[in-house]
Formats: C-alpha cells, structure tokens, sequence
C-alpha cells in the first residue's frame, strides 16, 4: 500500500508517522513545498519575542529525523501542482530546478493548511509589509527588528495579530493596531473582548478600531498606512495579520467538492469526494459540534485529530471524526482569554435559542494571596441547560477552566452537570466552589426561575426609565467610585427596612459589583412581591460592554 501526503507541520506529519506506527511495511511519501515539514508555527510570534531563543526548538522534526525514526520518504522543496483522479497519480514540481513527475498513490492525504488573507487594498506588495505563517516570514520580521526597527502597525485584531502585538512590544518595538471592527478579536462577544482591549492599552498599543488600513505606501526606509478616518501611522514595517483562508486551489482543480465555506467538504472519515482522497486540517470544512453546520476551522489541535482518524482508516479501522468546538486561547501580555463553543453573537446568528450569564468568582481561594478575578460568560440552552458555549478571561487559571467547559459542550452536558462535579481543590489552586461551578450555580438559578436576570445591552439598548428603576446594592462607598447612570443607592444590607424606597409600579434591575449580592437583593424584592432582575455579571461586566455613554444618553429621554 502506498500512501502520498500533500503537505506537512501538524496534519500532514501526524498522520505520516501514525500510519507508519499502524503499518511497517506501508510505503508512505510525504511532499512539502516549502523547507521545514513540521514545525511549530504557533510558536512563531514567541521567537520574535525572544521568548523562544532558538530557531531550531520551533522544528518539531527534521527530514532527517522522519527517515531514521519513522522510515518516511520525505521530500522538501517539492509542489504538487495536479491530481490525476482517474489514474491515481500527482504532479510534482522540484522547486529548485523546475523538473516536473508524476508519483503513484492508492490513497492522497491532502494537508496544503491556510494562506494569509491578502486584501485588495494598494501596497499590500511592499518589501516592508510583512505576514507570519511561516519560519521564514518568522526570520523575515527579525531581521527588521535586528537592523534597527524601532516601530510598527499590526493590521487585525484576531488571534496572530494580539501575539504579535504583544511579542513585538516585548521585542522593544512601539506598536501600533488598526482593526476594522470596532473591538478585538471579533469572535468574542463585547464585554468579554473589552478586558483584553484595556490590557493592550495599558501596554502602550496604539488601537485604531473600527479605523482599517485602505492604502499602504513607501514612507523612506519604512511604510506609511493610510486610514479610513484620513490619519496616517507611519512605522518601519508592517505586520498584516487579518486572518488565514483555506488552500484549496489543487483540490478544486481537481474536481474535488469545496463547500460553502470554502473548505474542502469532507465526511465524518475525512474523506473527500473521491473515497481514494482524504483531506485534514486549516483547508477542510467540518462540523461544529454545537450549530452542526461545516466550519472552517484553522487550529492545529482538530488537524492532528483528524489525521490520526485518516490513518485509521486507511489501516481499515473503522474511526470517525466527530467535529470541534473551536475551542482557543491567547495571551495578551498578563491576561489570558479563551473560548469554546458557541458565542452569544453566534447562536444568534445562527437562531439558536439561548441565555446567558456572567460571573466574576476568584480564580482561587480568596483568603490566599494573589487571587485575581476571573471572568466567565456562560451560554446554555432555555431547555435543559445543555451548555452551548463559554468564554473565560483572567490572569490565573483561565486555561483550566475553559477545558472544562469545552468537555461541557463536547459532551453535552448541562449547567446541572456541571453544578455537581468535583474540581481539584486547594487554596492556591481553586476554591471550594469552583469558578465553573459558580457560573452554573447561577445558570441552574435562572433555569429553576429563583430569579431573572437582565444584560447590559437591555439597559443600553431598551432601558425606559419610565417604566423601570436601576437599585445599586453595594456600599455607599463603593457606589461613590462609579456606577450606572441614574442608578439608586440601596445596601443590600439595608434593603430589607429600606422597601418603601423601592418602586412597585417599575421593573427593579438590582446590582451589585459582580452579581452575588444582588442575587441576594432579587431574592428578597422577589418574596416581597417586586418585579426583579438582577443584571448579569453586575457593575463589572456593565463596565467592560463599554455602554455607559450610551446608557447615559439613553436614561435621559
């Protein structure tokens, strides 16, 4: 049996040295255009850093190293530029010496990954514009910085372009980013992305969102890039990082099925539309777990998945891959953020129904020094509680509880599963009641009716102050250092003999500093017969919507 591989780093080697794990005597070729078949291409903005000293700890294997330990027929330099379907054959081209041949196959694995987005936008072809995806983009920027840049204008604000930012200022560089959408990492909902934005201001990024670049142009040495407001950031390069799109010319040449997502369409098997081809990682498109629709999905974790359930099937196993929960995280400088499943924007594009809910707990046990809040959004289904999504930011402990909720919605577990379970616990490490555990305590709260709860974009969005009253039960202190406009005093200690203040022909929207107290505040106007909701995540994540002019403007009409 032989077996010829399109393409290497995650997908392809995985699946290489798997099938050769399965089967000794298989004859497997592996193609790699560029130099480098497997390298760590997440780690790249990190090598800029300097976090990463060596060049040579990103090369996750050599050639070399695939021959001795693995025994594959690995060939660098080399471009497969056709599929003859009808004859089970590709084309090759060496690209030092432009010599063309064919190579027989009984099955094609095709792992050709994703390509910077380039936008039709002037200048994108200057020397001083840069993308990251590969080491030698990596030794490109280096060398900018090792021959004196001193500045530089990331463009995007998803995944590449925050590292970036962060790992260029951390390489001595000022740094400014430009973003076509209003906020960072356009993924997240709002609130959840507004942290992340403080923290890159804090650092000293210049943020100009909502403010894309619409012309690149020769500055001397350097690059100029012109802004859609009319301004103009000057620096000694740029880093354009506006997403990846898949590589799917060969397959569509081909005649291979490319969906409507533009990935190439695979089933549950990996297999493409020819049952002799199989297609995995950043090109494909594969179900998420949660809307069930094919997603294109450019993580290095679903790629080697997906090329260990290849192999599988090509030894005769009968694997399957079941979908994703496009599950990330990213450092941004001392702040970590991550998300799983769906967000809030998404199920409502998709008319899922939905609710939600925010909570602020300790990332551990408050009484041990150093604990930070960590801020969690939890999205669960009206019926039943299945958990649909979860995005967690924090200073501590983030990672390890957005694995929990990726399990969640992997699994199919409800907000009542995850009120039961137990997380490791000790005061460094975690409370008595874990930050996931408080989210779907609260979640459990709403579904069971003990209370209601509002959102921030209600009261930005729909708040009639006619019809409705905001109480702030926190302390008098506490409500002198800020609070919602036109919001009333009342602690909630003092709540229970304060109720005469409280209006019985409006709606009351209680809160407090992160929703605990005003949890307790809603209970109490509740059993007294008011009309309550306790707005969701409280002043904190009222504060992070970033709706308080807004919300202003609105309270006086």
């Amino acid at each position: 049996m032989k077996i010829v591989i399109v393409g290497g780093v995650a997908g392809g080697a995985a699946c290489a040295t798997r099938l050769r794990r399965l089967d000794e005597k298989a004859e497997i070729v592996l193609f790699e255009r560029g130099e480098f078949i497997s390298f760590a291409n997440c780690g790249l903005p990190y090598f800029i850093s300097g976090e990463i000293e060596d060049r040579d700890d990103l090369l996750v294997a050599t050639p070399a190293f695939m021959k001795k330990r693995y025994n594959l027929d690995v060939r660098t330099g080399q471009c497969v530029t056709r599929i003859e379907r009808e004859k089970n054959r590709v084309e090759v081209r060496d690209v030092g010496n432009g010599r063309t041949y064919l190579e027989s196959y009984d099955h094609l694995v095709l792992s050709p990954g994703a390509q910077p987005v380039r936008l039709p936008i002037p200048g994108m072809d200057l020397p001083t514009v840069c993308t990251l995806r590969t080491i030698p983009d990596a030794d490109r920027i280096q060398q900018y910085i090792q021959t004196g840049a001193r500045s530089v204008l990331v463009f995007g604000a998803g995944f590449i372009a925050l590292e970036m930012a962060e790992c260029l200022k951390k390489a001595g560089l000022s740094v400014s980013l430009a973003q076509r959408s209003s906020q960072v990492l356009s993924v997240l909902d709002p609130e959840m992305a507004m942290p992340v934005q403080k923290e890159l201001e804090k650092n000293g990024i210049a943020l100009h969102l909502g403010n894309p670049v619409k012309e690149f142009r020769a500055h001397g040495n350097g690059v100029a890039a012109l802004l859609t407001d009319g301004n103009c950031v000057e620096a000694d390069f740029a880093v354009v990082a506006t997403g990846v799109q898949p590589e799917v010319d060969l397959a569509r040449d081909a005649g291979l099925t490319i969906g409507h997502g533009g990935g190439i369409t695979v089933d549950s098997r990996m297999r493409t539309s020819d049952p002799r081809i199989f297609a995995i990682g950043d090109a494909v498109e594969i179900p998420h777990v949660v809307t069930g629709k094919p997603t294109v999905m450019a993580f290095a974790g679903p790629a080697t998945k997906q090329a260990r359930v290849v192999a599988e099937v090509i030894h005769g196993r009968d694997a399957e891959y079941k979908g994703s929960v496009n599950t990330f995280i990213l450092r941004t400088f001392d702040l970590a953020v991550g998300s799983t499943g769906c967000s809030e924007k998404q199920l409502q594009w998709e008319q899922i129904p939905h609710r939600a809910c925010h909570v602020h707990p300790s990332s551990h046990a408050s009484y041990f020094p150093a604990a930070s809040a960590i801020s969690i959004k939890l999205l669960f289904s009206p019926d039943g509680g299945r958990v649909l999504g979860a995005q967690v930011v924090g200073r501590e402990g983030v990672d390890k509880r957005l694995d929990v909720f990726a399990t969640a919605v992997t699994a199919k577990l409800s907000v009542f599963d995850l009120e039961g379970i137990d997380y490791a616990y000790a005061p460094p490490f975690g409370g008595a009641k874990d930050p996931v555990n408080v989210a779907a305590f609260v979640a459990a709260n709403l579904l069971r009716g003990d209370v209601t709860e509002s959102h921030w974009r209600q009261l930005a969005e729909s708040f009639d102050p006619g019809r409705e009253q905001v109480i702030d039960v926190r302390t008098l202190a506490e409500f002198g250092k800020g609070s919602v406009p036109g919001a009333v005093n009342i602690p909630v200690d003092e709540l229970r003999g304060r109720l005469g203040e409280v209006p019985r022909d409006r709606t009351v929207h209680v809160h407090c500093g992160v929703g605990l107290r005003s949890y307790i505040a809603a209970r109490i106007l509740q059993q007294n017969g008011f009309e309550v909701r306790n707005l969701s995540g409280g002043f904190m994540t009222y504060k992070n919507s970033g709706t308080a002019a807004r919300f202003a403007a609105s309270s006086k009409t």
